[in-house]
């Protein structure tokens, strides 16, 4: 009798281990919030959806914001956190002061989603990561599953952004090492920087192509980038990055291949010299389901870049502030 107890003590305790390393290192699943928050992902994909038909560069910008948040520590919505006595954010970093946008819509869906919610369930992280894929799929693109479960970020590093996302004046080997440092292989490098079939740039990030790179520059679009975007000044004078910039597609990749990458960065993926870059490019330019298909797994991977989970971080009330205790 003693020994059936202990054996029965011994694989309660074993169960109860088991669980809690399930909570300390818990995997991300599609359907983390069936339960808790049947309607959250139905609420995002509404909201999403009006602020794009407001504006529909605010696709672009809502799956940019994803990118840059992941590629500094993870996606843990750090990207999100205002400014405090005691700590400077992400947001005035270099990459992103003036460039990243979409907080407000950030903002609402939240509000939207705790009252579905009846309370604080859903991470600001996993808004943003839902929110990029509901962009996609607005504006013409295929869905994927995004894994969810992210908790967020209490706190944030100005430099650290500065360092972790990559610049839009990298050449090829920087980039590579750049993505490399994330987990990122050549092929994800390439396809993730298909999202720039969405948005625009400012003059500030390609005047240096444009002025300096003339030799890899299609001459007539040259000159019409000249209209926009002068020697000096008009800093922030937007071009479009490819010529559907609301329009999930492959003309991105056509346009590398004619010259026409408005970012030195664009260019650098094919330079004409039959590397693996180019012949990727080649590739999606040719097979547009393809490229969707990639697009999808490439930003559930990005999507897994060292998620909180479990008991790390919180879940925020407000996306802008850590909670009160």
């Amino acid at each position: 009798m003693a020994a059936a107890v202990l054996v029965v003590y011994l694989a309660i305790m074993a169960a109860a281990a088991l669980q809690a390393s399930s909570a300390s290192g818990a995997e991300l699943t599609a359907d983390y919030y069936s339960e808790t928050c049947p309607h959250a992902l139905t609420t995002i994909k509404l909201v999403v959806g009006a602020a794009i038909l407001r504006e529909p560069r605010m696709g672009a910008s809502l799956v940019r914001l994803h990118f840059h948040d992941c590629f500094v520590n993870g996606c843990d919505g750090s990207i999100l956190l205002d400014d405090t006595d005691t700590m400077i954010g992400e947001k005035t970093a270099q990459p992103n002061n003036n460039s990243v946008r979409g907080y407000d819509v950030i903002d609402t869906i939240k509000s939207a989603v705790n009252m579905v919610c009846l309370g604080n369930v859903v991470s600001c992280a996993d808004i943003v990561a839902v929110a990029a894929r509901d962009s996609i799929v607005a504006l013409g693109g295929s869905s994927y599953d995004v894994l969810l479960g992210r908790r967020d970020a209490t706190t944030a590093s100005l430099d650290d952004a500065n360092n972790d996302i990559p610049t839009p004046f990298m050449d090829l080997p920087a980039l590579q090492s750049n993505f490399e440092s994330h987990g990122l292989s050549l092929q994800d490098l390439v396809v993730l920087s298909g999202g720039h079939t969405l948005g625009y740039s400012r003059c500030l990030f390609f005047r240096s192509r444009l002025y300096n790179e003339t030799s890899t520059l299609d001459p007539a679009y040259a000159a019409s980038l000249d209209e926009r975007c002068p020697v000096s000044g008009d800093d922030d004078e937007l071009t479009s990055l490819d010529d559907t910039p609301t329009t999930v597609d492959t003309d991105y990749y056509q346009g590398l291949m004619q010259g026409r990458a408005l970012l030195h960065t664009d260019q650098q993926l094919f330079q004409g010299g039959g590397g693996d870059a180019d012949d990727l490019v080649k590739y999606y330019a040719d097979n547009p389901s393809s490229f969707w298909d990639d697009f999808g797994k490439a930003m559930v991977k990005l999507g897994n870049l060292s998620p909180l989970t479990g008991d790390q971080g919180e879940v925020r009330e407000n996306c802008r502030v850590v909670n009160q205790e």
